[in-house]
């Protein structure tokens, strides 16, 4: 049972809860308004690396929210990047499958974007994967370049429905090279611990929604964090209810959950 009198901020995720694609899924903009009344933080944490902070915030405003700021977005680039400044040298030669934003954002942090000796390989999602791009991805790895991979989801919510997400592409890779990726994007720490940070409340006094038992759900447990599923993107009640892990509460959709916290 959820207790909202115990929360003091919120963390988010996006795709499947806040939207499909570009049209906002019912109870979107009464969720920012909902706590902006209780003067709560939040944080919207996603495991896509094909957006900036400030085209989140742009798409935001297009579908009627005003009140998110670049600093509350917290995505798997933004970790991705956090990880290599972290680990590596500026001008380590890294190879990004991956949109040109993901390509911006490690050549902004100062590394040397590089297809023939790389000693990192970074795999975000990518529309114009090829098998070109798989090919010099797992020579690299093959190499001694180490794989590394903004998110390991599978499949991910569109429009159209569940279609292939990071975590294929990364498959690909692992299987074709032999390597084992290391995954930053949610249910890992690092982006709990990123969100966390933005909101600057503690773990047990903050709920995470989500629409993924295997990401969203697990890794907010393991953060000590509340748990709120909704069945309005990857995971459907069939699945929940199959499901070894069990959220503080299932709503159908946003709307539901906000309608349930707004009576209290």
């Amino acid at each position: 049972m959820l207790d909202f009198s115990r929360i003091d901020g919120v963390v988010s995720d996006m795709d499947g809860v806040l939207w499909h694609g570009d049209a906002a899924l019912p109870g979107m903009v009464g969720f920012f308004e909902l706590v902006k009344a209780r003067r709560l933080p939040v944080a919207l944490a996603t495991n896509n690396s094909s957006k900036s902070e400030a085209e989140y915030v742009a798409k935001l405003r297009r579908l009627g929210v005003e009140t998110v700021g670049e600093d509350a977005i917290v995505t798997s680039r933004r970790v991705t990047v956090e990880h290599l400044t972290r680990n590596y040298p500026t001008g380590t030669g890294v190879f990004v499958v991956g949109t040109p934003g993901l390509e911006a954002a490690v050549a902004k942090a100062g590394f040397s974007l590089d297809d023939g000796a790389a000693d990192v390989v970074v795999v975000g999602i990518d529309p114009a994967f090829t098998y070109d791009k798989l090919k010099r991805a797992s020579l690299l790895v093959r190499g001694g370049a180490r794989l590394v991979g903004t998110n390991g989801d599978a499949a991910i919510p569109s429009a159209e429905g569940m279609v292939p997400g990071n975590g294929a592409l990364l498959a690909a890779i692992e299987t074709a090279s032999g390597g084992k990726a290391l995954v930053l994007g949610k249910p890992a720490p690092a982006m709990y611990e990123s969100a966390l940070r933005a909101v600057g409340t503690a773990p047990a006094r903050t709920l995470m929604i989500g629409d993924r038992i295997d990401t969203d759900m697990t890794g907010a447990r393991r953060a000590g964090m509340m748990t709120a599923l909704v069945l309005s993107g990857a995971t459907d009640d069939a699945a929940a209810s199959a499901a070894t892990l069990v959220p503080d509460a299932i709503y159908p959709g946003l709307d539901t959950l906000v309608a349930a916290w707004a009576a209290t």
